[in-house]
């Protein structure tokens, strides 16, 4: 009788105890203030939006004790210059697309997207069930900065164009702000790529500084206003395939975090990093709608155009593996992965998508017989 009475008052102040842990622990939890820095305009709900979905997370996961403020490219620093400024603690975390800084060393375009590369599933694969968030953490030390995954546009179109490209030589000449990485590509085949911020290209592409520009997709493109100065749309963005955005965090202020914080970060970044692309294949097919009801002519790049840029792309990669040993050693994984992949999406994804994309897949099912 004792040990049964023993037992039950056990039960219940491990009850009482449990629910009472988390109390305690948001008693004890130390408030932190961090400071977000995007490489985008706030305009850009959704893109932009992502960090705005990343901090609200963390701070409902705290109870408001960790809380990071998001701040558009320009308010603290350049949009360029967050890698800089979080190696450096000048912020705690950007939200950026790594593409941005290959100038620094190429290989932090496969962080982002390279040309002919992986698409967003397969991105989103590699970076967790792959080895590529090892391979990138491992990369990063040396800039003091620690990777997540934070977003991904899924595969972005091919940009507005001043005139129609029908051909190679079309090409030849033409100055285009696109992208980071893809602007290699471009160059090889006789291109002129401009690295123009998000919130400047409008001015460029009107005033005739660009010939063409490419951003994201519709949704995007449209808000931007591109369609007003450029009315040939092109498709597919070869560069983008599935294209990641990625929060960067300083090393020793994420060192600093309590482990729980630390585990929060990841599932907030996780969180958002699904969050974005849904958004935006909600919202491309309605924008898509509207940008040809007003006047969009959608073309797609000619299959000679496609070949001669993927021919391009690997031979840089060849060059950049011979050159540069972190390339190589990433590459070659992000490579054997991507031929895997194509491999088997080749004969589920690829045959699925090809028969309920073009037209049928969609038709109504014919009336039964009485």
């Amino acid at each position: 009788m004792e040990r049964r009475k023993f037992l039950q008052n056990a039960g219940i102040a491990g009850i009482l105890a449990a629910g009472a842990a988390p109390a305690v622990h948001a008693q004890t939890a130390p408030a932190i203030r961090w400071r977000l820095a995007s490489s985008f305009p706030k305009a850009l709900d959704t893109i932009f939006g992502a960090a705005d979905v990343f901090a609200k997370t963390v701070s409902e996961a705290t109870g408001g004790k960790f809380t990071i403020s998001v701040h558009a490219g320009g308010e603290l620093v350049p949009a360029f210059g967050v890698v800089d400024a979080v190696q450096q603690g000048t912020v705690e975390c950007a939200h950026t697309a790594p593409y941005y800084f290959f100038g620094k060393d190429d290989t932090f375009a496969m962080d982002c997207a390279i040309p002919f590369g992986l698409n967003s599933r397969q991105m989103t694969a590699w970076m967790y069930e792959g080895n590529g968030l090892k391979l990138f953490r491992e990369f990063y030390k040396q800039y003091n900065i620690v990777n997540f995954p934070l977003g991904n546009t899924g595969a972005q179109m091919g940009g507005w164009y001043r005139k129609e490209i029908k051909t190679l030589a079309d090409i030849k000449g033409l100055k285009m702000r696109i992208g980071g990485f893809g602007g290699k590509v471009l160059s090889a085949i006789g291109g002129v790529p401009q690295n123009i911020p998000g919130g400047e290209i409008y001015q460029a592409l009107e005033k005739g500084t660009i010939d063409a520009t490419e951003w994201v997709g519709p949704y995007d493109d449209e808000k931007l206003g591109f369609q007003k100065v450029a009315k040939h749309y092109y498709y597919p963005g070869w560069w983008e395939g599935g294209p990641q955005l990625t929060l960067y965090v300083n090393q020793k202020a994420y060192d600093a975090l309590p482990k729980d914080y630390q585990a929060i970060l990841a599932a907030a970044a996780s969180h958002a990093h699904i969050d974005m692309q849904a958004k935006y294949d909600v919202k491309n097919p309605a924008a898509l709608k509207r940008l040809v009801a007003n006047g969009a002519k959608l073309h797609p790049f000619s299959k000679p155009i496609l070949q001669a840029a993927h021919a391009a792309a690997m031979d840089l990669y060849s060059d950049l593996s011979a050159k540069n040993p972190a390339w190589k050693k990433i590459y070659s994984d992000y490579a054997a992965f991507r031929d895997e992949q194509n491999m088997w999406f080749r004969f589920t994804e690829a045959g699925f998508d090809n028969f309920m994309q073009t037209g049928r897949g969609t038709a109504k099912a014919a009336p039964k017989k009485k």
